[in-house]
């Protein structure tokens, strides 16, 4: 389904949250370039569990779209890395021109967290089950352990970050902390899954209560998609 031109041009760029209708979701407004806001898979609300639906729609409507244009604006006169895919940029971020690396690295790093964020969630929570599940007791010692040992660099980030978990082409797992939008990438490493402890991600309904969110989180991961990311990553074919 596509939204009239007429629509989107009256959206503004002060679109209200509110105002992103289920239609929208498929094709929300953007300014020309190669990289697009790409769908939720699911409805604004499919993860109340965790986090309202109003903090949704603000969060992918408008700070993921926000990190999409800047990108798009980086690379407007960049015609060879306009072309690339988005974890090439990004595993190449130190051959980047030095006049838009510090734009890569915060508008491309925000597309890419964002757009494996949006992904990893959506479930019910629970446990993950076979070659992921083994990965985990192999490198964490299980999964309460590993848990554990995430919610700790979750709240370990000071201001804006995140917590990923980095895997590689054998299936090792590390959890790591990356400040700001930067991403794993950057240092060549692919990401399994992470969650983003910037404010916006959770102020309105947890305020300065963190660990209730990061607590809360785990309750609506998808692992079924984390294992299929996983399953990607040994065959070499994970991108973001």
């Amino acid at each position: 389904m596509l939204v009239p031109r007429r629509t989107l041009l009256g959206l503004g760029a002060g679109l209200a949250a509110s105002a992103l209708t289920p239609a929208l979701r498929v094709a929300v407004a953007q300014p020309g370039g190669p990289f697009t806001l790409p769908a939720l898979p699911y409805p604004f609300d499919a993860n109340e569990a965790a986090i309202d639906a109003r903090t949704m729609e603000i969060h992918h409507g408008l700070h993921h779209r926000a990190y999409v244009n800047g990108l798009n604006a980086a690379v407007a006169d960049h015609s060879r890395i306009a072309a690339m895919p988005l974890d090439q940029i990004l595993l190449r971020f130190t051959e980047m021109p030095e006049t838009i690396r510090t734009a890569i690295r915060n508008h491309g790093g925000g597309h890419a967290n964002h757009s494996m964020f949006w992904l990893i969630m959506g479930g019910r929570g629970g446990e993950p089950s076979g070659e992921l599940a083994a990965a985990i007791t192999r490198d964490f010692g299980g999964f309460a352990q590993f848990r554990e040992r995430f919610d700790r660099a979750a709240m370990g980030v000071f201001g804006s970050g995140w917590a990923f978990v980095t895997v590689n082409r054998h299936g090792g797992l590390a959890i790591v902390q990356r400040p700001n939008q930067d991403s794993p990438l950057m240092d060549g490493d692919r990401v399994l899954m992470g969650n983003d402890v910037w404010e916006h991600a959770y102020y309105l309904r947890y305020q300065n209560r963190r660990a209730e969110y990061v607590r809360n989180w785990w309750n609506v991961l998808d692992w079924a998609r984390i294992g299929e990311r996983y399953d990607a990553a040994k065959a070499g074919t994970l991108t973001i």
